[in-house]
């Protein structure tokens, strides 16, 4: 025992001596920040990696996927353009990997450890207030094949409802790669459940079936493995009918056994008062937006094809996101607005598709796209031997279809009516410093303050986290009513965040913002003229 606890202390203080990065000092923050959030029991890591003991046993593999960039699986090109919640190691970064599994692994002090964030049970961002659950679990074969499966999920609402988020707990995690959300009021897609005896539908149960009917719909962000669902800013929100029903199109991984999937949607709705002064809504580009038309959209075997789309932009919007989508057979993405004035904004930019880690991707601003500008989406596919990804040997004649066997050229654009002012919206502070030295758990401040009713900029909330928890924002009045709850114990990563108040929804007068996480309270005073 003796030699063992000397030669970890004599590790440490070699390790500090010589410049060596540590466990607790270098490693752990951007494990902590960038890993454990999948790498944890009952979520999507294959393995977990919430202290030294099990980061160690990883390290060689660590140090070989960061470097090579597998991990963290961000794939938008950051120099392009930038987005909320980024999820990518630096140089520096990776290089601090690198040297600290080179030299041996030290742990460092024990004691400086940082804490583990912590996560949640039920949601990431609070009490939900609507929980819709499969009525039964659903197997999945283990076949080999992959899935798309419909269930649809009655609300049972009798009003019309504003939701701000929407969130998927998968129930098997092992099998669930990605959901898409939409509501139908039609009674279609209970129809088509109907016509079969098991739990849910796919398209290869019913011969009447239109995927481009359904999913050519306004629909709810979706679900992908390790992001964490978003409120949209104040004033926005997207419709949930009365007497909808929430339709999932689940797509099942692969799998080599039968697994069974009961999965849950948490719904979250705007506060009873909170204006919704805008509605969002998607546009999808889909193969009828190519050049040369939906006809044109095929791949031949050994082929390689660059598809291009465009989008003439019929009112101002302001764009929220960006989901891009295709199959195996995929390679890169690039998309940008054409502005009126022959100027161009850049939207996204994947140089390296990979149909497991695709993602939703929401602007750290609004991008602003006039009446008449366009929208131009460029998406390139590998249909030949030389692409690793094709499920096929030898290459097959592939086009438009639901299976990852067949292909799609598949681009929601997440937009509202444009409102003057909009271009100087920040969502986020994507300039902040990884992992800067917070002196309290939590800190806060308020922008611009005072604000006035009348003002295009909103009120920015900034949180600053020096470890992950959850945090609860809440309005009060000069004389401690509760005014309206922003978040309830949502969960927010080390780091800066940005929460947003419209000030147009609060009457002119003097108000107490009260920031709480981890038993520390602020509280910040708010002044609102007219």
């Amino acid at each position: 025992m003796f030699r063992i606890v000397f030669s970890i202390a004599f590790f440490s203080i070699t390790a500090i001596v010589s410049g060596q990065p540590t466990f607790s000092a270098d490693v752990a923050p951007i494990i902590f920040n960038h890993c454990t959030t999948c790498h944890r029991a009952g979520e999507i890591g294959p393995m977990s990696l919430t202290n030294y003991d099990e980061v160690k046993n990883w390290a060689g593999t660590i140090k070989y996927v960061t470097s090579s960039k597998i991990m963290p699986p961000w794939k938008a090109d950051q120099t392009y353009s930038r987005f909320l919640d980024e999820n990518f190691l630096n140089d520096e970064q990776i290089k601090t990997i690198a040297d600290w599994v080179d030299a041996g692994s030290p742990i460092g002090n024990p004691n400086a450890i940082p804490p583990l964030p912590e996560f949640p049970k039920n949601s990431l961002l609070g009490t939900p207030d609507l929980v819709l659950s499969f009525k039964q679990s659903y197997l999945h074969k283990g076949n080999g094949n992959d899935e798309y499966r419909y269930f649809v999920l009655p609300t049972n609402l009798t009003s019309n409802k504003k939701i701000k988020a929407i969130e998927l707990r998968p129930g098997n995690t092992r099998i669930v790669h990605h959901a898409l959300f939409f509501a139908d009021n039609s009674g279609k897609a209970r129809q088509y459940d109907a016509k079969t005896p098991e739990y849910g539908f796919s398209a290869d149960d019913n011969a009447d079936f239109d995927a481009f009917e359904v999913i050519n719909r306004d629909q709810y962000p979706g679900y992908v493995p390790g992001q964490k669902p978003r409120y949209f800013p104040d004033g926005l929100a997207q419709d949930l009918p009365a007497g909808s029903d929430l339709v999932l199109q689940m797509h099942y991984a692969p799998w080599s056994v039968d697994e069974r999937d009961s999965s849950t949607v948490n719904i979250f709705f705007a506060d009873e008062n909170e204006t919704i002064e805008r509605t969002v809504k998607d546009y999808i580009m889909l193969p009828f937006n190519l050049i040369g038309g939906a006809s044109s959209f095929f791949l031949l075997p050994n082929q390689v094809k660059k598809f291009e789309g465009t989008y003439t932009v019929p009112f101002d919007v302001s764009l929220v996101g960006i989901f891009p989508h295709m199959h195996y057979l995929g390679k890169n993405w690039e998309v940008y607005i054409e502005n009126t004035d022959g100027s161009k904004t850049n939207l996204i930019k994947i140089n390296d598709w990979d149909f497991n880690w695709q993602g939703g991707y929401y602007f750290d601003k609004y991008k602003i796209a006039k009446k008449g500008s366009k929208i131009h989406a460029f998406a390139t596919y590998d249909n030949t031997t030389s692409n690793p990804a094709n499920p096929t040997n030898p290459p097959k004649f592939v086009t438009w279809g639901e299976g990852t066997k067949d292909e799609m050229y598949y681009l929601p654009l997440l937009y509202v009516p444009y409102k003057n002012g909009d271009e100087n919206v920040v969502f986020g502070n994507t300039s902040a410093v990884e992992n800067e030295i917070i002196p309290q758990h939590i800190g806060a401040k308020l922008y611009p303050n005072p604000a006035s009713q009348t003002a295009s900029l909103p009120i920015h909330i900034e949180l600053a986290m020096s470890s992950g928890g959850t945090v609860a924002i809440e309005i009060l009045d000069i004389s401690g009513k509760l005014i309206r709850t922003l978040r309830s114990n949502e969960f927010f990563g080390q780091g800066r965040h940005i929460v947003h108040i419209d000030a147009g929804q609060l009457n002119a007068g003097a108000y107490v913002v009260k920031v709480s996480s981890k038993g520390d309270t602020i509280a910040l005073p708010l002044m609102i003229g007219q």
